[in-house]
């Protein structure tokens, strides 16, 4: 069983889908080249529809001290996605500057990618490994492509994390079963369209990662 979120989240629609779909997260995209990017007041009138118990994330990328200051003071956050090129220092920074957790998404795809997520074990609460972006990508994540899930099988992290890039309702239990992923993100893989998720996409999204169980032995081949 893995927990999902659901990323990237513009409409009330798209809120109510993924809680009552029974995400576990839900994501709002701090970033203005995307097609996902929200204004402050319209992310907090959608925090505030998100019911107890389930984790609101800002996705930001590179985002400065004020820029951060912005956001938290107006949206009621739970954890902060630094999805940019941030530092293991500058992760620092933020969660002694912000008091929050922090989750540092980092991209994959090699096996030195992934022994790199190492660096930033003593300052991240959670990571995101996601699919590297494309050299000249204007979107760090969200670009709907996957790597090789095999770099993950039979790995240990320092702490919980999170599979990202490519996942889709059809592919996300082969994904968990790969990786042992006890945590999914999607968002272009729910959407009938850039920014608009798709209410039975995300249902069955939610519904695949939770019965989806971690091979016994994941073996790299």
């Amino acid at each position: 069983m893995a927990g999902a979120k659901i990323c990237g989240l513009t409409a009330p629609e798209q809120v109510e889908a993924a809680t009552r779909a029974g995400a576990a997260f839900v994501g709002f995209v701090f970033f203005a080249k995307s097609p996902r990017n929200l204004s402050l007041g319209r992310a907090a009138e959608l925090a505030a529809l998100v019911p107890p118990g389930i984790c609101k994330v800002a996705l930001t990328v590179d985002a400065d001290d004020a820029a951060l200051e912005a956001i938290t003071a107006a949206v009621p956050i739970d954890l902060l996605q630094l999805h940019g090129k941030e530092s293991p220092d500058r992760v620092a920074e933020v969660k002694a500057r912000f008091h929050l957790p922090v989750m540092k998404a980092l991209g994959i795809a090699t096996a030195e990618d992934v022994a790199a997520v190492a660096r930033y074990n003593g300052v991240a609460d959670m990571f995101l490994l996601d699919a590297k972006a494309p050299k000249g990508a204007e979107l760090p994540g969200g670009n709907g492509l996957a790597f090789d899930w095999r770099l993950l099988a039979g790995r240990k992290f320092a702490r919980p994390w999170m599979l990202a890039g490519g996942l889709t309702p059809e592919n996300v239990a082969e994904a968990v079963g790969r990786t042992g992923a006890p945590n999914v993100d999607v968002s272009s893989g729910v959407e009938s369209a850039p920014g608009i998720k798709d209410a039975e996409k995300v249902a069955r999204f939610v519904a695949a990662a939770k019965a989806a169980e971690a091979d016994p032995v994941p073996i790299l081949r």
